[in-house]
């Protein structure tokens, strides 16, 4: 069931005009069970909304919204395999990589695959380390970049795998040329991570990887096309699958998370899947006034469309997470970036925000300034640590006083006579606490960011797992890639003719 767009914005409207002149600081002084009630401790992870702009009427109409679009049932397709997503008509089934808790057909097929596929992952690992090898270039872009590289970047604390791990991305040859320096051809093996084996990023890059290392006997792959991968010169013994059922930005918890396997070990990357697979239990099992997605996703929608904000920062306090925000652009921008519903028409009202962010306190002394003083208001999300990997007790005390303060200073403001010191406050947020980064915990974090997308995702009647917004540029770079070569292709775009002309006259004058 869906909810219409004005069935959403109807039932929500009142409220954010009731509440157009309230502030959190009073709203968190009118109802002293606010603070706890309005938090919720799942597992590792402790989310806490009580700074958020609303009430408890407010927040009755919200979950009203989740009864009316069905948003548990919602999740039993989801896990049971229906064909969620329409536009492709193919489930969406990443839970199945971690967790069994789909009773049908498909959702066992699925997770026997994956089962399978992550012992042939372990194995190849295994059969790696007991070579002469030392590192692992993971060659892959989007989904086949970040969430790898976020994991493996989060958990350097654990790493107790066998390998240093580097990534390689961007098609720029800088990247190849920076990636490979260093490195030693003769103890180095690559991993190209491709669904389609046909992303011109990856396979440029693999080309030069597959040339460095003179040849493919130490080239793996990750892809649904094992004879372009085969073609390509990887042996099929060391080609891993992937399936059409999980999306890129879903997908590290296949044999994409091969590089993060590597950093950390089988064990890690397993204790990974276990703290995801207790968040989908979570949000399987719990009603949606105690189901910490659905909470998270209730509180994106008012800030999106009952109080008009259009961005959402995200703010870990926590160097190991700077990678998050980038990593959540992807999974929030690609998934809820859709303007029309899966039988095309209109959306008819406000979806994806746009996600940025940045690692306190660093960001404190960059952005904050605008969080703080700016004309816009930034709903934003932060994240703290409460135990640390280190011995450095007066750091961790300081980076957490200051994720509260800034909360606290962003919530409550400060009133002063000069008006340029002055803080209007009110300011919505969420706080998420871990008690550790554990591989353990941040599977639980991402697969919460996971769920709450999904759920958005149903709440506006869009599909968050299908992308046909990007494809239109990689088309034409593919129509243009001739002329920029200098080959004479006709281009039709008066503004690219003049652009590409004055590339051509650059290099020919050498500047």
């Amino acid at each position: 069931m869906t909810v219409s767009a004005q069935r959403l914005t109807g039932s929500l409207a009142p409220h954010a005009r009731r509440l157009a002149g309230a502030r959190i600081a009073e709203l968190v002084a009118a109802d002293p069970g606010r603070a706890s009630e309005l938090a919720l401790r799942v597992g590792p992870l402790y989310a806490n909304f009580s700074r958020q702009r609303v009430d408890r009427d407010a927040l009755g109409a919200l979950l009203r919204l989740a009864d009316d679009a069905a948003l548990p049932q919602a999740f039993r397709a989801l896990f049971e395999g229906e064909r969620i997503n329409r536009s492709e008509d193919r489930p969406a089934l990443h839970v199945a990589l971690r967790s069994d808790l789909g009773g049908s057909d498909t959702t066992r097929q699925a997770r026997a695959q994956a089962v399978d596929a992550h012992a042939r992952m372990a194995a190849m690992l295994q059969a790696l380390a007991d070579s002469d090898v030392t590192d692992l270039v993971n060659v892959g872009i989007g989904g086949s970049d970040l969430g790898p590289r976020l994991v493996v970047d989060a958990l350097k604390d654990a790493h107790s795998g066998r390998f240093r791990v580097h990534f390689l991305t961007n098609v720029d040859g800088s990247d190849a040329q920076h990636t490979l320096r260093g490195l030693d051809p003769a103890r180095t093996a690559a991993i190209l991570v491709s669904k389609s084996f046909g992303t011109q990023e990856t396979l440029l890059n693999g080309t030069i990887l597959r040339d460095w290392l003179g040849g493919g006997e130490r080239l793996y792959a990750v892809s649904a096309n094992v004879p372009k991968a085969e073609a390509f010169g990887v042996d099929a013994a060391r080609i891993l699958p992937m399936w059409d059922w999980v999306g890129g930005r879903y997908s590290l918890w296949s044999t994409v998370g091969f590089a993060i396997a590597a950093a950390v070990g089988m064990d890690d990357f397993r204790a990974l899947l276990a703290g995801a697979a207790e968040i989908d239990g979570h949000v399987l099992e719990a009603p949606p006034a105690r189901n910490l997605a659905m909470l998270h996703a209730l509180s994106a929608v008012w800030n999106r469309n009952a109080l008009g904000l259009p961005t959402q920062a995200v703010l870990p306090y926590d160097e190991r997470l700077a990678l998050l925000p980038a990593y959540l652009q992807q999974l929030v921008m690609e998934s809820l970036g859709k303007s029309v519903t899966p039988t095309g028409d209109a959306a008819g009202l406000d979806t994806v925000p746009a996600l940025w962010g940045g690692a306190g306190t660093n960001s404190q002394h960059s952005f904050f300034q605008a969080l703080h003083q700016g004309t816009q208001t930034v709903p934003a999300d932060f994240i703290g640590v409460v135990n640390p990997d280190h011995g450095y007790a007066d750091n961790h005390a300081a980076l957490l006083s200051n994720l509260l303060a800034q909360t606290e200073a962003l919530a409550n403001g400060h009133a002063a006579e000069d008006p340029q010191k002055a803080y209007p406050g009110n300011r919505p947020s969420t706080l998420l606490l871990l008690d550790a980064l554990t591989p353990h915990s941040l599977g639980a974090l991402i697969a919460l960011y996971e769920h709450s997308v999904y759920a958005q995702s149903v709440l506006w009647g869009i599909n968050a797992f299908d992308q046909w917004g990007v494809e239109l540029g990689k088309r034409i770079a593919g129509e243009l890639l001739p002329a920029v070569k200098g080959e004479g292709v006709e281009v039709s775009d008066p503004v690219t003719r003049a652009l590409l002309d004055e590339i051509a006259a650059r290099r020919r004058s050498g500047a």
